[in-house]
Formats: C-alpha cells, structure tokens, sequence
C-alpha cells in the first residue's frame, strides 16, 4: 500500500516542477535594483544575462535626427528625447555613471550575451515618428544579424501591427496595452499579451485561453513573491519583474548568493 502511495506522489511532483519551470523570468529594464547599476543600462543588461534570466527588457526612443536610444521615459534630465538632436542626448549619464547608450551599442554589448533582448517601442508623439523608429529599429536589428535574439513589445497597436508585418516572419511580438482578447490579438497576428498583472486577474481565463489558440503570455511588472506564486501556478509563460533574483529561485533556478542579498 506505502509503495502504491508513493508511485502515485511521485507524477504530482515531477508535474509541478515542469510546471515551475516553464516560467520563465525577464528583467525589467534589466537588473538594476542591484549595487553599480541602473535602469536601462548596460550594467543591466549584463547582470541580467549572469543571473541566467531568460530575457532582459528596455525601451528604446528615437531622437530628432534619427538616433535610437535606450531610455525608458521620453524625458531625461530635462531633455526630451524624440525632440532633440544625438548631440543633446549622447552624454547624458544615468544613475550609475554609465552614458545613455545608442540602440547599438545596447545591442553591441547584447549580441555577446546569451539573454533574449526585449525590445519596447515606447508610443512617440506621431505615428511618422513612430515609425521612424520602428524602422530604424529593425535595419539595425538585421544589420546587426540579431533578428533571432529580439523580441519586440508595445503599448501602441500601430506599433504592434507594423512590427507584426514589417519584422522577419516568426518574430515575436507582444501587446501591452491590455484591452484586446486572446481572440483579438491572434486574429492581428500578435504572439500574444504581455499584460498588466492586474488585467490577468481581471480575466482569469485568458492565460488558458492564449495557450489553447498557441499565444505565449508575459505578465508585468510583478514584484511581490505571492504575485509572482500565483502566475507561475497558473502556467504564465514569462515574468517581467524588478526582482528577478525571486522569480528565478521561485522556478528551481539557482542564483549566486551575491545577489541573494
């Protein structure tokens, strides 16, 4: 009988660890809350890849005479970014001393890291602006031969669409802005919702209904453990949080202890 029990445990176990471990964990803005490093900087951009993250986002703006630079907020330092010249902005300095680097320069230092490159196109004051960015985005993204390592992300469905049907075929592309179903967002060839936390529980069958149409789903920004419990329970398939260090122990990952902290 104790042998029985025991063969029928052992299923439920393995069951929930691979469930665990298809959650995957995403640095947002990669992993600054950490010592030496800064939001959207490259610092981030490595840590996130030496904690083993699977992705690590950014946000990118595009300045008045078509320079693509990586900032999460339209203005810094008093500076608006799409409104001004390369000149104005190249030696601006984040938090930890680094300069606000170029798109490629981000993507220089990217492309000799293993971690996935989650690109947002931030919504810019015109659609031309937009997609100026858009497409200067994507040329350097093929010039660069890292069209495999780039996963695009947007609050603007005009973003989504025109990377949906400008990007090379496969490429991955999520919604952010939250109001489209899983139905809709298939329908205009999304990969699928990368939603606020709180719209996921506002409609708790859209994760199950994403897998059942083959959509992936992405979940932000989350950074209190019992959130993060309840979306690696309910089979979400990426995380965006501030505290990757604790998504990454909550999915059997292993994190030195450096970081632990």
């Amino acid at each position: 009988m104790k042998m029985k029990k025991l063969v029928l445990i052992i299923p439920f176990v393995l069951l929930g660890t691979v469930i665990n471990a298809q959650t995957k964990t995403i640095a947002h803005r990669g992993f600054w809350d950490t010592e030496g490093s800064a939001q959207n900087s490259l610092k981030s951009l490595r840590l996130a890849n030496d904690i083993h993250c699977f992705g690590s986002e950014f946000d990118v703006w595009i300045t008045k005479d078509g320079e693509v630079m990586v900032n999460h907020d339209p203005n810094f330092q008093d500076v608006t970014l799409e409104t001004a010249t390369y000149n104005e902005v190249k030696n601006l300095k984040l938090s930890n001393g680094e300069k606000m680097p170029t798109l490629k320069k981000y993507l220089k230092a990217g492309k000799k890291l293993n971690v996935q490159l989650i690109l947002e196109i931030k919504t810019h004051q015109s659609i031309e602006r937009q997609n100026a960015a858009i497409d200067a985005t994507l040329e350097l993204v093929k010039k660069m031969k890292l069209e495999n390592r780039i996963t695009y992300i947007a609050f603007s469905i005009d973003a989504v669409k025109r990377l949906v049907k400008e990007a090379p075929k496969g490429t991955e592309v999520y919604y952010l802005n939250g109001e489209l179903s899983p139905q809709e967002l298939k329908a205009i060839g999304c990969t699928g919702p990368d939603y606020h936390q709180n719209v996921y529980k506002a409609h708790p069958e859209w994760i199950k209904e994403c897998h059942e149409l083959g959509l992936k789903t992405n979940v932000w920004t989350v950074n209190k453990k019992e959130d993060m419990e309840f979306f690696i329970k309910e089979g979400i398939d990426y995380i965006t949080t501030n505290k990757p260090v604790v998504v990454l122990k909550l999915t059997g990952n292993k994190v030195d202890d450096k970081y632990s902290k």
